[in-house]
């Protein structure tokens, strides 16, 4: 049996990070019953997808640390249809709390991804069109997707994380974790050197 063990989780909505609320709230413990694992970063309470859980502090901490610039790609459904120089600002970094974000890499998607359907329906205005966005970042501020495409115009309505470094979310569904195999483990570890 390994010493630790690392798992990939897909968050559902409305599901905190952590695995105890004193309000009450759904939590990651209520999916995970595995003793001794935690987040290795967060996911917002309104976004879903994929979420590492680690007994591994060192591991956790190399996933997190911004040093180490390892990729988050999201796929993000924004209000509008953004503009060429909208997702060039994106592209070149946005200044969010007075403070650049650093480059990222925007794919406009031509059509919707294939997703599971989210517990709560996004909210439909048929004036207004939406569009879906792959985001590849290399930092992880506080609700950083939402500000940097609000900054430009367009409100992120829903938000889901599909990678992290060389790890993917794959076919998991919402509320469903695995246990990472033996090659994504090697891939991860890889991945900081």
């Amino acid at each position: 049996m390994p010493r630790h063990r690392t798992l990939i989780f897909c968050k559902p909505y409305r599901v905190l990070t952590s695995f105890t609320d004193p309000d009450g709230r759904p939590t990651t413990g209520d999916y995970v019953d595995v003793p001794d694992v935690y987040a290795a970063g967060r996911l917002d309470y309104d976004s879903e997808g994929l979420l590492l859980l680690t007994s591994d502090g060192k591991l956790a901490h190399r996933i997190t640390h911004p040093r180490h610039k390892l990729q988050k790609v999201y796929l993000a459904q924004v209000e509008n249809i953004p503009s060429v120089e909208a997702l060039s600002q994106l592209r070149h970094g946005v200044v969010i709390k007075g403070e650049r974000t650093r480059p990222a890499k925007i794919e406009l998607l031509t059509k919707e991804p294939p997703l599971f359907p989210r517990s709560v329906p996004i909210r439909y205005r048929k004036d207004i069109p939406t569009a879906w966005l792959k985001i590849t970042l290399q930092e992880g501020r506080k609700r950083q997707v939402r500000r940097m495409t609000a900054a430009v115009g367009h409100p992120t309505l829903r938000l889901i994380r599909i990678a992290i470094g060389p790890l993917s979310l794959g076919n998991l569904q919402p509320g469903q974790w695995r246990d990472l195999t033996p090659a994504e483990q090697k891939a991860l570890a890889e991945s900081f050197k």
